[in-house]
Formats: structure tokens, sequence, C-alpha cells
């Protein structure tokens, strides 16, 4: 798979701030946008120029509401810029006071779990929520002895947890090149031994079992995979699902009823939705 060589940039300014942001991004991650960064008085959004034209924006709907005041402008910018912005931008995470992910350049703080993450083009402020609450969920799990995958690891900062607190062995897989790169590169930052990176989708979990299936992805992606996900999870064993919006909890807690799959918990961020089930 090859690198993409740069990315555009889009600055948008909206007022009123809430809620158009969190609508601006979810209508622009069904475009392909992949990272998004929220600023004093709007938001950025990156797209890859490979997948970008000047007309991309057309068809998004919340830019015509007369409801807010949104104004667009773009950029082109080249990829060895990237890990200057995620430096100014990105910020340490604290998660029930057991948890901190932070980058290389953060200090690191007394707390149980101490996750560096550089995090690269595999990161995507608009997906914090839902990251913070898999790291939630997690939290409060006992993974000691457990086999677990973590699939869409992006920079694989819940396969670092989960190895951690105890799993037996970690299957991290994502189908991004510079996903599977940079969770490399940081299990090695975080000395960890029992976990195994793969790029490519969910074919590669056919003939394999887990204890425990992480799956923060997306709407469609989630919706296509679980049956997957049901035939790979030992009895008794445990999905967490996130990367979607309250509006679309109901499709896919159908599916996973579907499958044989029993609703534990629902817990809500921001209007991001992660959800547990148990096989």
């Amino acid at each position: 798979m090859s690198i993409p060589s740069n990315y555009i940039e889009y600055s948008f300014s909206i007022s009123p701030l809430k809620p158009a942001s969190e609508i601006l991004v979810a209508q622009l991650d069904e475009r392909g946008f992949e990272s998004f960064i929220e600023t004093v008085d709007g938001l950025l959004a990156y797209i890859p120029k490979s997948d970008w034209s000047t007309d991309i924006l057309d068809n998004i709907q919340v830019l015509k509401s007369k409801e807010f005041a949104i104004k667009a402008s773009w950029k082109e910018i080249e990829t060895q810029n990237w890990n200057a912005i995620w430096e100014r931008d990105f910020k340490p995470i604290y998660v029930s006071d057991q948890c901190m992910v932070r980058a290389s350049f953060h200090e690191s703080v007394d707390v149980r779990y101490d996750i560096v993450i550089d995090p690269k083009m595999s990161f995507g402020t608009g997906h914090h929520e839902t990251t913070y609450m898999m790291i939630d969920l997690l939290l409060e799990m006992d993974l000691e002895n457990k086999s677990v995958l973590d699939m869409g690891c992006g920079t694989a900062v819940l396969a670092i947890l989960a190895e951690l607190k105890g799993a037996k062995d970690v299957l991290a897989i994502d189908i991004d090149h510079w996903s599977y790169r940079n969770a490399t590169e940081n299990c090695l930052t975080n000395s960890c031994e029992r976990i195994t990176i793969l790029e490519g989708d969910v074919g590669l979990i056919r003939d394999r079992s887990f204890d425990i299936i992480i799956a923060n992805i997306n709407r469609n992606v989630l919706m296509q995979d679980i049956p997957a996900y049901s035939r790979c999870l030992n009895p008794g064993g445990t999905l967490l699902l996130s990367g979607f919006y309250e509006k679309d909890s109901a499709m896919i807690e159908e599916i996973c009823t579907a499958n044989m799959l029993k609703p534990l918990k629902k817990i809500e961020r921001h209007e991001w939705i992660s959800l547990k089930f148990l096989n």
C-alpha cells in the first residue's frame, strides 16, 4: 500500500460551535475525511489529496443550514509537516484517574497506566471521545490472561492498555499502512512484548478466537464486520464497539442481537457512543 504524499487541510469557522461541529465531523467522515482537530472557533479537517476534489463539500448538508454560519478555506499540506501539527494540537488524555495517554513530548504523571503515543497520521482528535470511552470500559474489565483483538487499532493505544492490564496476547489490526507503522512504533515505545500487529482487514481473524474484541472504527465497517466478530468471540467473551453516534446505535444493537450478542452497557460522551456486549 502506498503512503500518501500530501493531505488537504480544511479550516472551518463555525457559529454557534455546538452542535454544528459534531454534525460537520459526522458528515465529513462520510465523505472520506480522516482526522479532525477542534479549534477555538471551529474545526480543522484532513483528507488525503488522492481522495479529494474541489467539489467535495457540495453535498455537506450542514454547510447549507440556516441555523449555523460556517465558513471554509483549504490548503494543501505536505506529509512531513504533519507531526508538527500534532505536536502543536495533541493534548494528553486522562481517564478515570488511572490512565494517561500522552505524546513523548509531554511530561509523565503518576498514574497506574502511563501510555506514550506519538500520533502521526493515524491519530484523529475527532475520535478522542470514542478512544476515551473505550479506555474507560477497558479499565473496569479484568484482562488478566485474556486473548484480545484490537480491530482498527490506529495508534494501538487500546492494544497497549490491554497488555498493561495483563492480557496474555493481543492482536492489533488496521487496514491503513500509516496506522500499521505508527502502531508498531508505539508498541516499541511502550516496551510491549505480547502485541502482534497486522496490516489488513477483518479477513485476518478467520479461524482465530478471542476473549475480548475491541472495535473502534466507524458505523459502516462495524455493521459489515459484526458477524465476523461474533464468530471469533469465545463463549462468555466481551465485544466493545465504538466509533458512531447515538443516531446509529439502534442499528448496531440490532445487528449484534441478531448475532446472539447480549447488550451489557451503553455509554455516551458528547454524542459519541460505546457499546459493550457479551457472547
